[in-house]
């Protein structure tokens, strides 16, 4: 698990260099880049967390009108119910979007690491989602389901991997 930021780096600079050059292809489509800013909200489906906010940055390379990959990072805090410690962690994501009906509602599925930034618990884990939003030329809304693999919940009084959540996100982008 310590080599997965490198191979996601890799494969970013990988598909970043492979796609870098802006110019017009055979189609007549101009390829270019957008940039995102975010926050995020939600509600984790397993005890012992009770909510989970955070703020992400998204680039997205839009391949075509209706395909694009993107690379998301951010920060993320799950609050804990009662007297725990609330747990940090920064997402590190990859995906791949696609535009519906007039290039505004998309479907999107990521994946990446969620790597903890909290003292007493220092594990990393997968994490994977589908998305479904609704994007303007600034403005970018979007809920989706989360599952983080390897981090504790309390299922059944006992513990246990596995965290799921539902996440709303509310994003400014502009193109680059």
């Amino acid at each position: 698990m310590k080599k997965t930021p490198q191979v996601l780096v890799i494969m970013m600079v990988f598909i970043c260099a492979n796609f870098l050059h802006a110019q017009q292809s055979a189609d007549g489509y101009n390829r270019n880049f957008k940039f995102g800013i975010g926050i995020s909200g939600g509600v984790p489906f397993n005890d012992p967390y009770n909510f989970n906010v955070g703020g992400d940055i998204r680039v997205q390379y839009n391949i075509s009108k209706t395909y694009s990959l993107t690379f998301t990072t951010g920060y993320n805090s799950l609050f804990v119910k009662e007297d725990g410690k609330n747990f940090g962690y920064v997402p590190i994501k990859v995906g791949y979007k696609t535009f519906l009906f007039s290039n505004e509602f998309y479907v999107m599925a990521e994946m990446g690491g969620a790597f903890s930034t909290t003292k007493a618990y220092n594990h990393n884990s997968l994490m994977f989602g589908p998305s479904l939003g609704y994007a303007t030329k600034y403005v970018d809304i979007s809920v989706r389901y989360e599952l983080l693999k390897d981090f504790p919940v309390i299922r059944d009084n006992e513990v246990d991997d596995g965290l799921g959540q539902i996440m709303v996100r509310l994003a400014y982008g502009f193109g680059l």
